[in-house]
C-alpha cells in the first residue's frame, strides 16, 4: 500500500500447476491478511471504474482455464478481492468476471468486428463461430479472496492498448456452469507494461498483426494510475524468455455495497454504440474505435 492506493500482489507459485492449485497460498493473500487484521476502516482507495466496453457478453463460464485452445504467450492471471471500506478484508464469494480479445484482437461472439491495420482473418485458428466463447469467464474468489484464471496475453485492437475487461460481482451464486445473480460492485480494465507488451507481440501468433500498437501514454482508457488503475504487476515464467509466459497479479479494492452499471470512463464506445462491422476475409485492414 503506497499513498493510499492500492499496491500490486506478487506470486510466489511456480509453472501453472502450483499456481493453480487449490489452497497455495501466495504472498497476496498473505499481505490482504496483514491489511485486514491491521489496518484502519479506509485502508486504501478504490480501483478506478471505467466503461465496460462493446464487447460483454452474458453468461460467461464459471472456469479458471478460459483458453479454449486459443494460441498465444501463457498468461496466470491471480487477482485477490479485498474491502476497500472495512480495512481490505477478503470478499469471499465474490465473482471476478474477465474477457479479452485473442492475439490477433478478435473477441469471441464479435469475430467480424475489425481489429485494425493488418491481422489474419480470425478463421485461420479454427475458430469462427460468434457463439464461441473463449477468452471469457468467471472464477468465484476463495476464503482468502483470491481467484486465478488460466489465460493466454490479449493482443490488441486499434485504438487501444493491451487491455483485459473485468466486472467484480457480489450476491450472486453459481448455477447451470455460470454465475446468476447479485450485482456489479466495480467494472475496469487491466493494462500490462508497454515494454513486457512489445516483447510479446514480436512472438508468433501476434507478429502476423500489423499496424501501429497504441502504448499506455496514448491510450483512451488508461489514466496513469498505476495499479489503482489497473496495471498489473508480471512477472516472467523464465527470464529473458517472453515465450514461457508471464504470471500477473493485482488486488482489487471494492465497495461491497456499492453498485456499478459499467458506465464510467470516457472514449471506450465506437459513435455506432456497437462494435465495428467490417468482417475481414483474407486479412482485416483499417482502423476500429472499440474499449
Amino acid at each position: 500500500m503506497t499513498g493510499g492506493t492500492i499496491a500490486a500482489g506478487g506470486l510466489v507459485a511456480t509453472g501453472y500447476q502450483s499456481a493453480f492449485a487449490d489452497g497455495n497460498t501466495s504472498s497476496a493473500e498473505a499481505t490482504v491478511t496483514a491489511f485486514g487484521t491491521s489496518a484502519g476502516s479506509a485502508c486504501m482507495t478504490l480501483m478506478s471504474s471505467v466503461t465496460e466496453g462493446p464487447y460483454h457478453l452474458d453468461g460467461a463460464l464459471v472456469r479458471k482455464d478460459i483458453t479454449e485452445g486459443k494460441s498465444g504467450v501463457p498468461l496466470t492471471l491471480r487477482l485477490t478481492v479485498v474491502d476497500a471500506t472495512d480495512g481490505c478484508t477478503p470478499v469471499p464469494g465474490a465473482a471476478v468476471e474477465i474477457w479479452h480479445c485473442d492475439a490477433w484482437g478478435y473477441y469471441s461472439g464479435y469475430t467480424t468486428a475489425n481489429p485494425g491495420g493488418w491481422a489474419p482473418a480470425e478463421s485461420e485458428d479454427g475458430s469462427t463461430a460468434d457463439d464461441a466463447t473463449y477468452l471469457r469467464g468467471y472464477q468465484i474468489a476463495n476464503a482468502s479472496g483470491v481467484v486465478e484464471f488460466r489465460t493466454v496475453f490479449p493482443g490488441w485492437y486499434t485504438p487501444r492498448t493491451c487491455h483485459i475487461h473485468v466486472k467484480v460481482h457480489t450476491g450472486g451464486g453459481k448455477e447451470d456452469g455460470t454465475y446468476e445473480g447479485g450485482k456489479v460492485n466495480f467494472t475496469g480494465q487491466f493494462f500490462f507494461d508497454d515494454e513486457i507488451a512489445q516483447a510479446v507481440f514480436t512472438l508468433e501468433p501476434y507478429s502476423r498483426h500489423s499496424g501501429s500498437y497504441t502504448t499506455l501514454d496514448d491510450d483512451m482508457v488508461y489514466d496513469g494510475g498505476g495499479a489503482s488503475s489497473g496495471l498489473l504487476t508480471l512477472k516472467a515464467v523464465k527470464k529473458a524468455n517472453p515465450a514461457r509466459g508471464y504470471r500477473g497479479s493485482l488486488i482489487l479494492g471494492i465497495d461491497p455495497d456499492a453498485e456499478n452499471t459499467g458506465g464510467g470512463g470516457e472514449g471506450g464506445t465506437p459513435p455506432s454504440g456497437e462494435p465495428p462491422a467490417d468482417a475481414p476475409t483474407d486479412g482485416a485492414t483499417g482502423s476500429a474505435s472499440a474499449s
